[in-house]
Formats: structure tokens, C-alpha cells, sequence
């Protein structure tokens, strides 16, 4: 019961940065941005996170700076595929690639380094309970601000004004535009945010869930984050369902490996990934369903004059 309770723990805790990551992602394609560049977004966001926190003591304070960090790697993004019109696909790979070469870079002085021991967070009167305290109410309070923070995103794309105009730029930029909407300021304003939350997912890795710095220590947890995006169908409230799941992958390994399953260490290490690709080939045995809940502007270009 106790292993079973440490489990469910593990899997919440593994599967908020990719829920973080996704949800800033959704909001990137809602607005009809495809930002590839996640996997350096994360890396930048954790190499300054943890250089933040290393200085300040202060666990807020990376995860402010990672944010920051990304959200600036993401404005320069931003602004070479919606003013310049650069391919969307080619440059959010080479935002990739320069967040892990830069972090590298950057981090060198910081491998081996570690953070002070992190404090231990219980929900009072229900971090007692037995089971049910330990699994889900033992956490870092960024578990539980992931959690609004994906409700409070439903609510709005659903419930708001600017949501829906959010939206409206994704699905019809033109129209926006036509309505009077500035559409590049808002793309850039969403590509930002959706940097920020990339930013801070990367800080949560490296000052809250491990927390030290090591180089590609995101492990491919950008590309996870964009498949989650097709797998909950743009919606916010799937991306949680999505990136518990695959957090539940992730620690599975480690858990079978602690009952001393006798399986390839290499096996185990590739499941979240053999997961990715197993649920984007059933999602895609349905090409309509994807395509009546896709942005119909995702990834192309607007011209405000054409």
C-alpha cells in the first residue's frame, strides 16, 4: 500500500514539468504558433533556474528566473516567425539546438553544484492521512499550482473574452485582423507566455525535482510536451490527464526496477518514449478527429498587408 502511495507521488511530481511545458505549448498553438524549440526552452529555463536559486537561496527566484529566461528566448522566436516570417518548423529547431548548446555552456560552472535540501511541504491536517496523505497531499506547492494553473486555462480559452479571441486568432487570423485584433502582437504575447511556462518547467527540474544541474538534463521532456499537445486534442484539462500519464511511465521504470524486474535498464529508460509514440499512432488512426480540434491556422504565416 505504502509503495503504491510513494508511486502515485512520484508520478504527480514527474509529470508537472510536462505539464507545465504543455500547457505553455497549448497556448502557443491555440494562438496558431508551432514552437519546436520547446526541448531548449526547458534546458534555458533550467540552467538559469538553478543558477538563480544556486545565488539567492531562494527556490522562487529560479523558478522566476527560468521563466524569464525562456520568455525572452521566446520573444526573439517569436518575432523572427511572425514578423519575419520564418519558417515556424526550422526556426523553433534551431531555438532547440541553441538551448542546449547555450545551457551547456552556461551550466559548466554549475555541474556538480547542489541546491540546499529542499523543504518537505505537507497540506495541513490532510498530509496525515494515511495513503491518501503521502500520494496526494505531500507535495511542492507547484504540483497543486499546475493543477489550477490548467483549470484556470480551460476556464479561460472557454469562458472569456479574450480567450475567445485568442482562439479566433489561431483558428482565423485573417478574420481577427479584419475585426480590428492586432494578431502579430497577440501571437507574440502567447509565443511569450507559452516561453515562460516552458521556462519555469525547466526551473522546477533543476531546483525542485532533482535539484541540480546537469547537462540535457531535460531528457526529452520538450518533445513529450509537444506530443502531449496532439494527445489531449488542444485541450488544457487533457494535457493534465497526458502528462500524468506520462509521468506514471516514466517512475514505472524506476519502480520495477526497485521490485527487481529483470529487464534491460535500456528497456526501461526507452518506455516513456515507446509510450509517446504508441498514443500518437492511435491518435492518428483518426486524422478527421485531429483536424476538427486542431487550430486551422496552426503554423502558417500571416500577412496583415497581402
Amino acid at each position: 500500500m505504502n509503495e503504491t502511495a510513494l508511486l502515485i507521488a512520484a508520478m504527480l511530481a514527474s509529470g508537472t514539468p510536462l505539464a507545465i511545458a504543455g500547457l505553455g505549448l497549448l497556448i502557443n498553438e491555440k494562438a496558431g504558433v508551432v514552437n519546436l524549440g520547446a526541448e531548449g526552452l526547458l534546458l534555458m529555463g533550467a540552467v538559469s533556474g538553478f543558477a538563480a536559486a544556486f545565488h539567492t537561496g531562494s527556490t522562487l527566484a529560479g523558478l522566476a528566473a527560468g521563466g524569464l529566461v525562456a520568455a525572452l528566448v521566446a520573444v526573439v522566436f517569436g518575432w523572427l516567425v511572425i514578423w519575419i516570417n520564418a519558417n515556424q518548423y526550422a526556426t523553433g529547431l534551431a531555438v532547440s539546438l541553441f538551448g542546449g548548446g547555450c545551457s551547456a555552456f552556461v551550466g559548466v560552472a554549475y555541474v556538480g553544484q547542489k541546491l540546499a535540501a529542499p523543504v518537505s511541504w505537507s497540506v495541513p491536517v490532510l498530509g496525515d492521512l494515511p495513503f491518501v496523505g503521502p500520494a496526494l497531499f505531500q507535495h511542492h506547492p507547484m504540483v497543486y499550482a499546475t493543477v489550477v494553473a490548467v483549470i484556470a486555462a480551460a476556464w479561460f480559452f472557454d469562458r472569456t473574452r479574450a480567450g475567445l479571441v485568442l482562439r479566433a486568432v489561431g483558428e482565423s487570423p485573417e478574420s481577427a485582423h479584419a475585426l480590428g485584433y492586432p494578431v502579430r502582437l497577440l501571437r507574440l504575447a502567447a509565443v511569450a507566455c507559452g516561453g515562460a511556462l516552458c521556462g519555469v518547467a525547466g526551473a522546477y527540474l533543476s531546483t525542485v525535482y532533482t535539484p541540480l544541474w546537469v547537462e540535457g538534463m531535460v531528457a526529452g521532456r520538450g518533445w513529450i510536451a509537444l506530443a502531449l499537445t496532439v494527445f489531449a486534442t488542444w485541450r488544457p484539462l487533457r494535457i493534465l490527464a497526458g502528462a500524468y500519464l506520462f509521468g506514471g511511465v516514466t517512475m514505472l521504470q524506476l519502480h520495477l526496477q526497485g521490485m527487481g524486474v529483470q529487464l534491460p535498464s535500456q528497456f526501461l529508460s526507452m518506455l516513456p518514449y515507446l509510450a509517446t509514440i504508441v498514443v500518437l499512432v492511435l491518435i492518428s488512426r483518426n486524422p478527421l478527429w485531429l483536424r476538427q480540434n486542431m487550430p486551422a491556422s496552426l503554423g502558417k504565416p500571416f500577412h496583415p498587408n497581402a
